[in-house]
């Protein structure tokens, strides 16, 4: 039976500088953004501002809608990931709630994009689709 994992994504934006979570995968520290697995019983909007919350420590709003990515990992595991964003005024001090993150990186578009470890291929197609302006309005998602 296909089941892919349903996950989210938070690209959180100020002055400039996009927040990244770093994780150590089989020894190997890596960049992500602030994301996780949709859970029973909660919304994507609620996933969303959950996992910000669980491994950056801010409390706030997803602002707008990216879009849905899917993807095929190498070990075959499909993943269908709706990425949201978030436009904060300054870069506010983060502290990871959730043991698996190490540290957050507020970091320039252009470090995240060249960095040797990201966590799958959908973190630098997240900032080349933020940087490209795209942004919906968050009623394209509905929960009934």
């Amino acid at each position: 039976m296909f089941k892919p994992h349903v996950t989210v994504a938070c690209m959180v934006q100020a002055e400039g500088h996009l927040l990244i979570v770093e994780e150590t995968i089989n020894g190997i520290a890596t960049w992500n953004q602030p994301a996780g697995h949709l859970e029973a019983n909660e919304t994507l909007f609620q996933a969303a501002t959950r996992e910000l919350q669980e491994e950056t420590g801010l409390d706030a709003d997803m602002q707008h809608f990216l879009g849905v990515q899917q993807w095929r990992a190498t070990d075959n595991t499909p993943f269908v990931r709706f990425l949201f964003s978030l436009d904060l005024p300054i870069r506010a001090p983060v502290l990871p709630q959730d043991d698996d993150i190490d540290r957050c990186w507020w970091l320039l578009p252009e470090q995240i994009l060249a960095a040797p470890h990201l966590r799958s291929p959908l973190v630098a197609e997240s900032v080349r689709l933020w940087q490209s302006g795209v942004r919906y309005p968050l009623a394209l998602i509905s929960t009934f």
